[in-house]
């Protein structure tokens, strides 16, 4: 009879056994910690390429304060709004929301301009950034050096380098590198009537690459005018 009871009470009023909820909250769940997610990469994306909320929402056209709650974890994205930020900031959409991946090892190239500067992200977001940089030449006008979050090393691939660092001002040339804490102004762009190109590897919270420049670490930072 202890028996018959028990099972009679695993059923609900029409007879039926009750349903398992637990693959639908475990699936909820997972959904809620992927969107919590989001947030905090679109914050060191940005941060990463130098932009501020206003320069963002006039390059994707949603409002700087939309961004802001994005960023801040207190609005849920959108297919509509995370297609123009993932194009904004050179990453496939699946990265951006932190889709598991596939196994296949390849970068797949997705070059980016911005105010005439071309990037190509060789590498997934996440711990120290690589990017090829191709600087073009320029208007001849007095250089706006700038500072931000990060640590960063490069290496001239073709051209001649410019490089303002605080009071400095370096030459590189093809092969040299130098590494710099971003925190110090600084300028970079080509030394003639050249493109420069560059490779660059960028650690957004002061991580160093594990790469010591050529020429010795220097005092202070370059990175191309944002």
């Amino acid at each position: 009879m202890a028996d018959t009871a028990d099972t009679a009470g695993e059923e609900d009023a029409a007879g039926q056994p009750p349903k398992d909820t637990r693959n639908t909250r475990n699936t909820g769940d997972a959904k809620d910690g992927v969107l919590a997610a989001v947030g905090p990469r679109l914050r060191e994306l940005r941060r990463r390429h130098g932009m501020t909320l206003a320069e963002l929402a006039e390059r994707t056209g949603i409002n700087e304060s939309t961004l802001s709650r994005l960023e801040g974890g207190t609005r849920k994205p959108t297919l509509e709004m995370l297609l123009p930020l993932a194009e904004v900031h050179a990453v496939p959409l699946d990265e951006l929301v932190g889709a598991p991946r596939t196994g296949d090892p390849r970068i797949h190239l997705r070059p980016v301009t911005r105010d005439g500067l071309t990037y190509v992200p060789l590498s997934r977001p996440g711990g120290v950034q690589a990017h090829k940089l191709l600087i073009p030449p320029g208007p001849d006008t007095e250089p706006t050096l700038r500072t931000h979050e990060g640590f960063e090393w490069l290496y001239v691939l073709a051209g001649r380098l410019r490089l303002i660092l605080g009071e400095r001002t370096l030459v590189l040339k093809p092969g040299e590198a130098a590494e710099f804490d971003t925190h110090v102004p600084h300028w970079l762009g080509p030394d003639d009537d050249r493109t420069v190109e560059l490779l660059v590897l960028f650690g957004h919270q002061g991580e160093r690459a594990h790469l010591r420049a050529c020429q010795g670490p220097l005092g202070g930072s370059a990175h191309a005018p944002h």
